[in-house]
């Protein structure tokens, strides 16, 4: 597929299947595949790095990442599973997907190599929980005292009755005795293995270990069972000591029918007999009946036995139906003495009772600890958002609609501002997908919600109004299947009202949770409320108070600085009338626009050039100068030097009126207040003497 379609449309399409397929597998964790780039990118030339597409379950949430890996080099990991290129099922590891190491869980990954005309390139593989196997580990216990246990390939401790041992190593409990029956390299091979010795309470246990062949990995784990070694021999007294006693009973049978038998019917009891052995040692099936044809004693003791073996045949099919679960099997009694038969159905019916019964209590025992569990969560929500009006309702709203399982919800609260004109507001509005209300603002009475409020009870309905409420999802809009709209009530004051609207039925248990919510709900919006009119008073107090200090302050900061500004004001503009007068005395000063020409020139340089100012304004500094390539470079840098701030300094050579002089001049750029250079002082000093002496 990925060579027939073009880049963007199959990432595309396999995104949308990766989707499908976790939404689909709740024992899915997350799905992933990984492409090499150089199989899918032809300007990608190096043996590593890869595009990653990665789909996981956070809460109710399927997140998804889209990423190179491995740009730098292959991990360990990968490169052990690039190099195989065979199914594998990764050692357990725990992890965490919110990066909350309180959250994570021991899982695995079940990984298979993308392979095209016996070329990688890539894998696609999915994580598991291992967390499922605990339960099922936990019923297996085939005989009294026995337990068991899985270990994966590297021989962690993957299921075990006891929890705190996921995740721990087998050779923690068992090294010494795994080796000393060379059982490691059997259990790490896939081989089967057993033998007797003390399990980790120190009794004295036989020990079986059988591989568990996950596809075609090369990896496989095992499962051990161990039991007690005093199990086993109970069992065999037990099982010798009815033997025993069935026997002697045969054999005394078979001695009497000998002596009061002749020798004729001799062949026909010996194959009784010997059906009698065989169901004296618990062996029952169709074959054993016998094909006995006469009329005698002998005929009617083989229908009797026929009827017993095909009698017990299905007592025992009932049996195995029943030890396996299936208690809607039926029976048909032998007869109405058929003791055995009614016993059995006795059982299945009391088994089936009992059963019904514990489903009952545990959905009872379920519906009671969400309903409380949810009450404790919402507690929380309702003491942390207690200052927030608009944080509450959000909370509330949004945890709503996951408790319940339902796809939108909405919080309508009483808005009494204003005594003429009281109505519900809509202050928080939640659903999987974008969901919008026809109206924000109710009146008290009007609709649904104002009918609600007046009447002040629940309201429960599965044939939904037309165009009331429309739930909008990726295939389109449809039209809930129930909708509940319950009254937040405090001392029988209507705070507000919530709806919330479904494609489930609310179940009664739901409904009692919503009223019972409803009243802590409302307790909490009138705390709410308080807190809120008393932080609005006792700020809108408090921001008087500082904005009259702060006026004050800022006033008497004003007149302080205007003082301070004046004085030092006329202090810099005689330092600087100083300053200038001094510079004009002693030196020759241009001054420059940022591109270069004159925008003043002081009468000393005048003087010299015996040029008046209108002559010299306007000029640009290169007027007149003749340069070189090279020295017009060296020029430009000086000037750009200077418009990016930078002083310069330089000596230069004159000749006026025939005479020659010598200047060190000082460049220096002048920024205004944005830091930008917009003039350029240049300050001249005659060195001519100076240069002539030395």
């Amino acid at each position: 597929t990925y060579k027939h379609l073009p880049e963007d449309q199959w990432k595309m399409t396999f995104a949308k299947m990766y989707e499908q397929v976790i939404k689909d597998n709740p024992q899915f964790l997350a799905i992933w595949d990984s492409w090499e780039l150089s199989n899918i990118d032809p300007t990608h030339t190096k043996p590593y790095g890869r595009y990653v597409a990665e789909f996981w379950r956070e809460g109710h949430q399927i997140k998804s990442n889209f990423s190179l890996k491995s740009m730098d080099g292959d991990n360990a990991d990968y490169a052990r599973i690039k190099r195989k290129a065979i199914d594998c099922i990764e050692n357990p590891y725990f992890y965490s997907y919110t990066g909350n190491e309180q959250e994570q869980m021991l899982m695995t990954s079940l990984i298979a190599p993308i392979i095209d005309n016996n070329k990688f390139i890539g894998v696609v593989g999915v994580d598991i929980s291992l967390e499922r196997y605990h339960p099922i580990i936990t019923q297996i216990k085939p005989f009294e005292g026995s337990y068991a246990f899985l270990v994966a390939n590297d021989l962690q401790y993957t299921a075990h009755p006891n929890n705190e041992k996921h995740g721990q190593s087998l050779l923690n409990d068992y090294e010494l005795t795994l080796n000393r029956f060379s059982a490691v390299e059997k259990i790490v091979n896939g081989e089967e293995c057993s033998f007797f010795a003390p399990d980790i309470n120190g009794t004295n246990s036989f020990f079986i270990f059988t591989p568990v062949i996950v596809g075609k990995t090369g990896t496989p784990w095992s499962l051990a069972i161990v039991v007690p070694q005093a199990t086993i021999i109970s069992q065999a007294n037990k099982n010798f000591t009815i033997s025993l006693i069935v026997g002697i009973i045969g054999l005394l049978i078979l001695s009497t029918v000998i002596i009061l038998s002749s020798q004729q019917i001799i062949k026909p009891i010996t194959a009784i007999t010997s059906i009698l052995k065989r169901m004296a040692k618990g062996n029952i099936s169709e074959d054993m009946k016998l094909a006995i044809q006469s009329d005698d004693e002998i005929g009617e003791m083989a229908n009797a036995l026929n009827t017993t073996v095909a009698g017990l045949s299905h007592k025992v099919d009932f049996a195995l139906n029943i030890g396996k679960g299936n208690l809607d099997s039926n029976y048909e009694s032998l007869s109405n003495e058929d003791i055995l038969g009614k016993a059995l159905l006795e059982m299945r019916n009391s088994l089936k009772k009992a059963k019904e019964e514990e489903d009952i209590r545990k959905a009872e025992d379920n519906r009671r600890q969400w309903a409380n569990e949810g009450l404790a969560k919402f507690a929380e929500i309702l003491r942390q958002n207690n200052d927030n009006m608009e944080s509450l309702s959000k909370s509330i709203i949004r945890e709503l609609v996951h408790t319940l399982e339902a796809n939108q919800g909405g919080l309508f609260l009483l808005n009494d501002d204003d005594p003429e004109d009281t109505h519900f507001e809509l202050t928080a509005a939640f659903a999987y997908n974008r969901f919008k209300y026809k109206q924000k603002r109710i009146m008290l009475g009007e609709g649904l919600i104002g009918a609600c409020a007046v009447e002040k009870k629940t309201m429960q309905l599965t044939e939904i109004p037309e165009n009331y409420v429309e739930i909008t999802s990726g295939l389109g809009k449809s039209k809930p299947t129930s909708l509940i709209i319950i009254p937040l009530l405090m001392e029988d004051n209507v705070l507000g009202v919530i709806e919330v609207a479904s494609f489930n039925i609310f179940e009664p248990y739901q409904v009692e949770f919503l009223e019972r919510l409803g009243e802590s709900i409302a307790s909490t919006l009138t705390s709410v409320k308080v807190n809120i009119q008393t932080s609005a008073l006792l700020a809108k107090t408090q921001q008087q108070a500082e904005e009259m200090a702060a006026q004050e302050e800022e006033m008497r900061q004003n007149m302080e600085e205007l003082q301070a500004t004046q004085e030092e004001s006329a202090r810099k503009t005689g330092e600087m009338q100083s300053f200038i007068d001094a510079l004009n005395n002693s030196s020759f000063v241009i001054e420059y626009d940022a591109l270069g020409y004159i925008t003043a020139i002081n009468d000393a340089y005048l003087d010299l050039l015996n040029l008046t100012r209108d002559e010299v304004i306007g000029t640009h500094h290169s007027d007149k100068l003749e340069l070189e390539p090279e020295k017009r470079k060296e020029y430009d840098n000086i000037w750009n030097s200077l418009r990016i701030g930078t002083p310069q300094k330089q000596v230069s050579k004159f000749v006026v009126h025939g005479k020659t002089f010598v200047f060190q001049e000082t460049y220096t750029p002048i920024k205004n207040d944005t830091g930008e250079v917009y003039k350029i002082l240049k300050i001249s000093n005659n060195i001519t003497n100076l240069v002539a002496g030395n």
